[in-house]
Parts: C-alpha cells; structure tokens; sequence
C-alpha cells in the first residue's frame, strides 16, 4: 500500500517546504507522525523545554501559515502541558533531539471547528507541519 502523505526534503535544518503532489484533496483523517531524521541527541520528555524550527501549512496548500525556518528564528516552549495544539504534545515526546518530523494534524488534533481564520486555518482544517527538534532542557 502506498503511504498517502507530503512530500518534504528529509534534510534536517535544510528548507522545509511541503508538498502535496499527487495526493490531492485527500486528507489523513488519523494523526500521524513521521520521522524523516532519526536525531541522536536527548530523548524529548512531558514538561521539558524544547527549541524547534517548523513550518505548517494547510494540507493542500503551497504557503505556510507559520514558519520559523522563514523567520530564522527558532521557538521554545514547554511540551506535554496543553500549551501547543494536541498533535503536538502528542508526537514531540519521545522523540530525539536532532530528529526532522513530518505531522499530519487532523482537526481534533490542531485548531478544531473554530480555526484560526487570521492565519488562514479554517474551521476542520488539517494542517501539515515539518518539525526539527533543535535542543531539548529538562
């Protein structure tokens, strides 16, 4: 069976730009979570404190509604305590520092039915992000 998911160069700290070729209209309705790069640093805990860089995009759009690979400016923020949407939380711990991840966010793990309309998320949108953990403080 063919995997049914974005295209992203899998070169960690490298351009993050996602690609929906091929796949159309069609949505992961599940949660998932794809490591591109398999890091060989610290192991990412509930309640530890990790610098990222990402971008997310709208499944089947070109431009991302948030990139911090754009901005060259990574984000650090604690993880597992309900500050970031679901997907995150979920797919984060347990991973590695130095790893390049590709989370596919359905709704129910994202921004829900109210969206973030000032970023151009809809309500029921799945959004795509490409994620390279970078540091990790317990």
């Amino acid at each position: 069976m063919k995997e049914e998911l974005p295209k992203v160069e899998a070169k960690f700290g490298g351009d993050a730009s996602i690609s929906f070729d091929g796949l159309g209209d069609l949505e992961k309705p599940e949660l998932v979570c794809k490591e591109l790069v398999h890091g060989d640093g610290a192991v990412v805990q509930k309640g530890d404190t990790i610098t990222v860089h990402y971008s997310g995009v709208v499944w089947g759009k070109k431009d991302p509604f948030d990139s911090s690979f754009a901005r060259r400016d990574p984000a650090s923020f604690p993880i597992g305590k309900g500050m970031l949407i679901r997907a995150w939380d979920e797919t984060l711990i347990g991973k590695t520092v130095g790893s390049r991840l590709l989370i596919v966010a359905p709704a129910d793990y994202a921004y829900g039915k109210r969206g973030v309309p000032q970023a151009g998320i809809k309500g029921g949108d799945t959004l795509v992000f490409v994620v390279d953990i970078l540091a990790d403080r317990k």
